[in-house]
């Protein structure tokens, strides 16, 4: 068979043990996923106020500009239509701007460690992968642009980052775009945008920054993980470009839907900003009065540093029916990223973890 040689050296996504999984593993009847930076509060009642009074055919396909959503969407952040691309998932998006640039002998740089499907996706084109490593969870946008060269086709930015939260400010942004080669695509993954308590108008920088492609996301403060709608922002120039890579019914008619109607309740996602920025506070002072090491975080999510393999820590804590996501496969092997929660899960998983420290100080 002849499959690309680089092909051969990835490894498939591995998600994590899975709800009924871990209740047969363990024989427990109450499970809390706080693992991928899902929507603990769920989604908008709008969502299914919208599902349960559907008028579509299923023997038809999706509209494949995602029209109403596509309407919906430019209205709420006010821009042209022409500027949006929607995807299944923006990992479906990293893929579209990784096949639409990348190649062998080109080159593009990313944080270490970041979202991995950045890398993943140029590995799969043949590109060399150049990774800078974070400063104190931070990336190193003069590292960053100290790594690029000629051929250098696109640049990829987590902000909020994933796996440690931290959150880039306007001015650093904006000196880092100001001195990136105009042709170096940009790409600032903004997954995590609406949990932001410090946020900006980035959108402002798609008229000045001709280079530049926003990602967004429903998957996670609109709660809708399992639609898979994701979407681009950019010039109409940039979309247009990368348009003939989708594929032709990429969003079903369903996430569409969903995705319309959670738009339209932006009450409910100020909700979730507030509980999740309360509830995250509560984990800085846990750290604090227990000594643990921890990144401020601007996402749904807190990495904590254990000073122990991440491993066994998220075993325990799966074996109470928390399931949580070890930093070994983030990078950090020590460390351990918990989805911010209700108030309710969360007190659960902070009297578990106290309860694996005190066991330790009696070792």
């Amino acid at each position: 068979m002849k499959w690309k040689e680089q092909m051969l050296h990835l490894r498939a996504y591995q998600p994590g043990k899975s709800i009924e999984d871990v209740k047969k593993l363990y024989g427990l009847k109450e499970i809390i996923k706080l693992a991928s930076n899902e929507n603990s509060y769920g989604y908008s009642p709008y969502v299914d106020d919208a599902l349960n009074n559907l008028d579509v055919s299923y023997t038809i396909y999706p509209d494949g500009n995602a029209s109403t959503l596509r309407t919906a969407t430019a209205s709420l952040l006010h821009l042209d239509e022409k500027q949006l691309i929607f995807s299944n998932g923006t990992d479906e998006l990293v893929q579209i701007i990784s096949r639409a640039m990348l190649e062998p002998g080109r080159n593009t740089v990313m944080a270490s460690p970041t979202f991995p499907q950045y890398k993943h996706a140029a590995i799969m084109e043949g590109a060399e992968t150049r990774e800078v490593a974070l400063t104190n969870g931070f990336h190193d946008l003069d590292n960053m642009l100290k790594a690029m060269d000629v051929n250098t086709a696109i640049v990829w930015i987590c902000n909020p980052n994933n796996p440690t939260g931290c959150y880039i400010p306007e001015m650093e942004i904006r000196h880092f775009l100001e001195r990136v080669p105009s042709d170096v695509l940009v790409v600032l993954d903004e997954a995590y945008f609406d949990y932001v308590t410090q946020s900006y108008d980035s959108l402002s920088f798609i008229q000045e920054f001709p280079n530049l492609i926003i990602m967004r996301t429903f998957s996670k403060i609109y709660g809708l993980a399992s639609f898979r709608v994701g979407y681009g922002i950019s010039s109409p120039a940039i979309i247009q470009t990368l348009e003939p890579i989708r594929l032709p019914f990429n969003t079903n008619v369903l996430g569409q839907i969903a995705a319309t109607a959670a738009l339209s309740d932006q009450e409910f996602v100020a909700r979730c900003r507030v509980r999740n920025t309360v509830e995250l506070e509560k984990y800085y002072a846990f750290c604090d009065e227990n000594n643990l090491s921890y990144f401020p975080s601007q996402g749904n999510f807190i990495l904590i540093n254990f000073g122990r393999d991440a491993d066994e820590v998220a075993e325990w804590l799966l074996a109470k029916g928390l399931i949580v996501r070890s930093g070994k496969s983030l990078g950090f092997p020590t460390s351990v990223r918990i989805t911010i929660g209700r108030e309710d899960q969360n007190e659960q998983v902070r009297s578990a973890l106290k309860e694996l420290m005190t066991e330790e100080i009696a070792k």
